[in-house]
């Protein structure tokens, strides 16, 4: 039972990360003019889309690895809301329906990250054995 304890929170920071790390990856190169277009159609300056590619792929990384997992899991959080809220709220199209309420419940799991840490195998956690 020890060994799922112990490696349930790694398991679950890759799940639940692997989504940005691969969006962050995906708008560099082939999909970064989509994506900037459809920031820009939808309000938002696409000069923001670096920004928002590095918050994805960083925070990612930094969840992933277990370091600043709180901090990285707070952020991610918000922007899943943030982008929820401006990029899915049509909520007479179905797909946005479904898009919105997963950015929610995306941030819902990193806010259980930012209530219980990493975990087990984690820097955090190897940092924190060290003081």
């Amino acid at each position: 039972m020890k060994f799922i304890e112990n490696y349930s929170s790694l398991v679950g920071r890759v799940l639940i990360s692997v989504i940005f790390l691969m969006a962050g990856i995906n708008k560099i190169g082939a999909g970064y003019a989509g994506t900037q277009g459809y920031m820009e159609a939808m309000g938002v300056p696409g000069q923001l889309l670096p920004l928002v590619i590095a918050t994805e792929i960083l925070g990612a990384v930094a969840i992933i690895v277990g370091y600043q997992t709180r901090l990285a899991a707070f952020l991610l959080a918000g922007f899943s809301l943030i982008s929820a809220l401006l990029f899915h709220f049509n909520f007479t199209d179905q797909m946005q329906s479904i898009l919105f309420m997963k950015n929610v419940a995306i941030a819902g799991g990193f806010l259980f990250l930012v209530a219980n840490g990493a975990g087990y195998v984690s820097i955090d956690n190897g940092m924190a054995a060290k003081e």
